[in-house]
């Protein structure tokens, strides 16, 4: 089991939302998110957020049966589903590799599918159901590559966000 750089607990799924968009303002070119957990953990929830943070207007939706949605903001945004793929055959087969440079930034769903066709450089973040049976999820936060060096930026923000949401 690896630990998490950083844990945040959402109450709500407005807060979840909220957290994805103080992140979304933080995201530069070619950043890439594996989102991990369970179904209905809040995963897209969360993206949705991630595009307000970048300026995207459209509304953002779940790309589950097309597997991949382009939005346009200040940077451009890959929301990709992998959870109808079955393998990593499949997942390559979607061309995804092309689309993990800049200037997009890319928040991939199921991301533990994606595998090493991201490369080392990923923020993996997970959801999860808090066990106090409301809405409350924990979200957490792991970086590999260059992510570990933004990891203090991101921490910052995050905690400037939970003080002003409590």
């Amino acid at each position: 089991m690896r630990l998490p750089f950083l844990a945040v607990r959402t109450r709500s799924s407005d807060e979840t939302t909220a957290l994805g968009e103080q992140l979304g303002r933080l995201l530069l070119p070619g950043e890439v998110l594996l989102l991990t957990g369970t179904l209905g953990s809040g995963k897209t929830t969360f993206v949705q957020g991630l595009a307000k943070g970048l300026g995207v207007e459209d509304p953002c939706v779940s790309p589950s049966f097309t597997l991949m949605r382009s939005y346009e903001g200040r940077y451009p945004l890959l929301h990709v589903d992998l959870y109808r793929c079955s393998g990593p055959a499949e997942v390559a087969d979607l061309g995804l590799e092309e689309m993990l440079d800049p200037p997009w930034v890319a928040a991939i769903e199921w991301g533990e599918k994606a595998g090493p066709m991201v490369g080392e450089d990923h923020l993996e973040i997970e959801f999860a159901w808090d066990d106090t049976g409301d809405d409350s999820r924990i979200i957490q936060f792991r970086p590999f590559g260059r992510w570990r060096d933004r990891m203090r930026v991101v921490s910052d923000s995050v905690h400037d966000w939970s003080r002003g949401s409590a």
